[in-house]
């Protein structure tokens, strides 16, 4: 395992998008220390911020603070990167698949436009998680992507597939655009929701501010949902989808677009089942 240590937090965003198995997996320890890494104008070798230790291969650590060092696992297809303290900006941007587990906190486009594979991070992320980037029409196609705890601004813009769950609350404007895919918000959200949504879910085991284009169509547990169960207990997160348990108030919207979407609000029978 190739293990990679920051010796100093660097003065300007550091650019390390080569920093991924797919490019590190084959080379040799030298190869590596030679890597070139772009902080401001200036291109520099990877070993002037990195003590490099361990092998190569398809599984890579980092250890330190890496708030400042963006693009880290772009575009990468396969693999392992676990990340000992914070990462910046941009990470698993445009994942093709592989994991990514962050024992820390992580920055804004946290897995934007990820086309496949999983992201873990035990701390919080900043705003745009998932989503498409300036001027783009899709964001993530695919995937996982796991916070336990909270996240910024438009999480899951214009995604299309995939799924994202966050632990603690979000803010603002959680799947705006949103065209698929699911949203597990597990302790709610701040103002609008699911604006200009098409298509896709949104569930929130938490009361939830619902924007006035959005109608109130039933209350029910889709059998979806025991599927998804399913799914994020293997990550050790609980979904309750059973009639005991309590039941989902669903909304359909946002009629603004006008769109297909639905909100999915957790009433439970007894708060002390919501683990």
């Amino acid at each position: 395992m190739l293990q990679l240590k920051l010796k100093d937090v660097p003065p300007v965003p550091l650019e390390a998008e080569l920093i991924s198995p797919d490019m590190l997996a084959r080379m040799s320890l030298d190869e590596v220390r030679a890597v070139p890494l772009q902080l401001g104008k200036h291109r520099r070798r990877l070993d002037e911020f990195f003590e490099v230790g361990g092998q190569p291969g398809p599984e890579l650590q980092l250890f330190g603070d890496l708030s400042r060092v963006k693009w880290l696992g772009r575009s990468m297809s396969h693999g392992r990167i676990e990340i000992h303290g914070n990462a910046g900006m941009h990470l698993g941007a445009r994942m093709k698949g592989g994991e990514i587990e962050v024992f820390g906190n992580a920055g804004d486009w946290l897995g934007a436009e990820m086309l496949q594979g999983t992201i873990r991070v035990h701390g919080d992320a900043g705003g745009q998680v998932g989503a498409a980037y300036r001027g783009s029409l899709t964001g993530m196609k695919n995937g996982a992507i796991i916070i336990d705890g909270s996240a910024g601004l438009e999480i899951g813009m214009r995604m299309r597939r995939g799924l994202i769950v966050v632990g603690k609350r979000v803010k603002d404007f959680a799947g705006l655009q949103m065209k698929g895919g699911t949203i597990l918000l597990r302790a709610g959200a701040d103002i609008r929701a699911g604006a200009w949504m098409v298509r896709g879910t949104i569930i929130s085991l938490a009361p939830l501010p619902v924007l006035p284009t959005f109608a109130a169509s039933c209350s029910h547990n889709p059998l979806f949902l025991r599927l998804l169960a399913r799914q994020l207990a293997a990550w050790g997160i609980a979904l309750p989808s059973l009639d005991h348990q309590g039941i989902y108030d669903c909304y359909s919207g946002d009629s603004a677009v006008p769109g297909k979407g639905e909100l999915l609000i957790w009433r439970a029978a007894d708060r002390s089942t919501i683990q």
